[in-house]
């Protein structure tokens, strides 16, 4: 209810600019997806490409521009015409962190570079292990890693991902050292995990809840605020507060896109959010629906952005 009511003030109070954009669109759009088609990104961006062209009665394209770890796409979508009809379906996540670790090869700035249009969702980690591992409780394991200084091993998406810096954090919040052992992707990742290679990860629930469920995996604890599974505490439940971690994902527009379009966007898919169908569809990606205003948008953006950097820098982390 307060996500409706926050939408409900907000389209409010932007009464007179929807009414100066009703003109657009005149032709199709483009969402610009900065990774491969199949991944959680290129799903949340065909469901609200498909609602989002039925309500503005014009074709929604999703391009697929994957390379450089998405920096690549985000790069294209910040050169573009800012006219509204080139967006970013945006990992905020991962571009936050690029702004830091990758910075001189990124080629744009994600708070710079872009006009916030609205978060759309977010993909919490969780913390899960082979079930050789004698730890059942966070308390158990943050024990079992102080006791033996980097003989756990953690896998991750890659060097730099959410993955990655989650475990940096984690680490740094529970003074614990723990081997990273990076694979491409998290498929590989979570299958060396199941095989025992390696002993834990701090994973998305796409990639790691079907494990969970056939006991391949045992969660120990999820970085969000509120429960995600009924039988699994968040962190702050098991005894880490403030441990919260999330990929998430958002529309952003180049900058200098006009206020009355970004406020457009901004309520045609605050509405789609709110559509029944479309929750389901991002729950069944393990994705959590999440509007914002614009204003919001870009404070959650520069939060990123400070907390990466602090993380990269404490943890020396290093680009490949």
């Amino acid at each position: 209810m307060k996500a409706v009511r926050l939408f409900a003030a907000f389209v409010l109070a932007l009464l007179p600019a929807l009414a100066f954009a009703q003109g657009y669109p005149t032709r199709p759009i483009t969402l610009i997806v900065p990774y491969p088609p199949g991944g959680a990104t290129d799903v949340v961006a065909r469901v609200i490409a498909e609602k989002l062209g039925t309500s503005l009665a014009q074709p929604v394209i999703v391009e697929n521009k994957s390379g450089a770890g998405g920096n690549l796409g985000a790069r294209a979508a910040a050169q573009a015409k800012p006219d509204g009809y080139t967006l970013l379906v945006a990992a905020v996540t991962a571009h936050s962190i690029s702004m830091t670790l990758a910075a001189d090869v990124a080629g744009y700035d994600v708070e710079k570079d872009f006009e916030p249009v609205t978060m759309i969702g977010a993909v919490p980690l969780i913390l899960v292990v082979n079930p050789s591992v004698p730890a059942k409780t966070l308390k158990e394991f943050i024990a079992l890693a102080q006791s033996k200084p980097g003989s756990i091993t953690v896998a991750s998406a890659g060097n730099g991902t959410t993955q990655h810096l989650g475990a940096e954090l984690f680490k740094l919040m529970t003074h614990t050292q723990m081997l990273h052992v990076p694979y491409k992707g998290s498929g590989p990742a979570v299958t060396d995990v199941i095989g025992g290679q390696v002993q834990a990860t701090f994973e998305t629930g796409p990639a790691a809840l079907a494990q969970v469920k056939a006991g391949r995996l045992r969660a120990i604890a999820t970085a969000t605020k509120e429960r995600m599974l009924p039988d699994v505490p968040t962190a702050a439940e098991a005894g880490l507060p403030g441990f919260e971690v999330a990929a998430t994902y958002g529309v952003l527009a180049p900058a200098g896109t006009p206020t009355a379009i970004v406020a457009r966007l901004n309520s045609e898919i605050g509405k789609i959010l709110q559509m029944p169908d479309v929750r389901t569809k991002f729950e069944e990606q393990g994705v959590i629906p999440t509007y914002t205003t614009p204003e919001q948008t870009a404070r959650h953006i520069h939060e990123e952005v400070v907390k990466w950097a602090k993380v990269i820098k404490a943890a020396n982390v290093k680009a490949d």
